[in-house]
């Protein structure tokens, strides 16, 4: 088995690894996420204050003091969060999954362990903390006397989404930062960069007398998975209405798994010497 699996092309050894290991997976996940808190009095509350608190400011600078107009028949909260829940998972996925190598060293270094699942088992502990809030987005829409829609069962597929893009970029930076630890660093500040690029915040109408770079701003992948978002819970688009915005994202998603698998199986041989 193991001889076939060293011919096979990274990208299908490493889906068939976190396949086979998909119990482990989430196993350690539900133990990373109760370990990340734990010693706190407040335990995994911490997880959702964090983003609670990060929404109410947000929405305090854009609706009161910036007076953020509606955005068509809903109120600019429900706008915005159904911005920044996407947004979170993407965030707190990737930069966990950098790191998995060096926070699992200790794993690394077993030569009997599958490290091509570490990445994953971060995605899968933000993912919980995810449900969280895809649950609180729904009930404050119904909140505010918005009904439930057969457009909502769009969430899934752009929560399959971001898994999918975290996933190739995570193989890619968490191989990276092993041997330039300054890449964790640089990510939260690309982070940074790239939350108020993607128009979360703002709406990208504001772009409308610039055409040019309202297309450049749409070439960002997390933006698709924001509209995505945003269309299950206000537009009643689905994802195949825009065809070639998801052959684009696909296609994008695709190349960096695989530039991604293709990085991680070349630098794998030297993780346990480097760390």
């Amino acid at each position: 088995m193991m001889s076939i699996d060293k011919k096979m092309p990274a990208p299908i050894h490493m889906i068939g690894k976190s396949i086979r290991n998909r119990e482990m997976i989430v196993k350690l996940a539900k133990n990373d996420f109760r370990t990340k808190y734990a010693g706190s009095y407040f335990g995994i509350a911490w997880a959702f204050v964090s983003h609670i608190v990060t929404i109410l400011l947000y929405w305090f600078v854009f609706q009161i003091g910036f007076r953020s107009q509606p955005v068509g028949d809903y109120p600019f909260v429900l706008w915005l969060t159904a911005g920044l829940v996407p947004w979170f998972f993407f965030s707190d996925a990737w930069n966990g999954a950098t790191n998995s190598l060096m926070e699992y060293s200790f794993l690394v270094k077993k030569v009997v362990f599958d490290i091509e699942i570490l990445p994953a088992i971060k995605i899968v502990s933000s993912f919980m903390v995810n449900i969280f809030f895809t649950v609180f987005v729904v009930i404050l829409f119904m909140l505010n006397g918005f009904g439930l829609t057969l457009h909502m069962l769009q969430l899934i597929y752009s929560l399959v989404c971001i898994m999918v893009l975290t996933w190739g970029l995570s193989y890619l930076t968490s191989a990276v930062v092993v041997f330039v630890r300054d890449l964790s660093h640089f990510l939260g500040v690309a982070l940074q960069v790239l939350m108020w690029l993607t128009p979360i915040m703002w709406n990208i109408s504001m772009l409308d007398k610039y055409p040019w770079l309202a297309s450049l701003m749409r070439l960002n992948p997390v933006f698709y998975i924001v509209q995505t978002y945003r269309d299950a819970m206000f537009n009643g688009c689905w994802f195949w209405e825009r065809p070639l915005w998801s052959c684009y994202f696909w296609g994008l998603t695709i190349l960096i798994f695989l530039a991604g698998t293709s990085v991680f199986s070349k630098l794998k041989s030297h993780f346990a010497d480097v760390l």
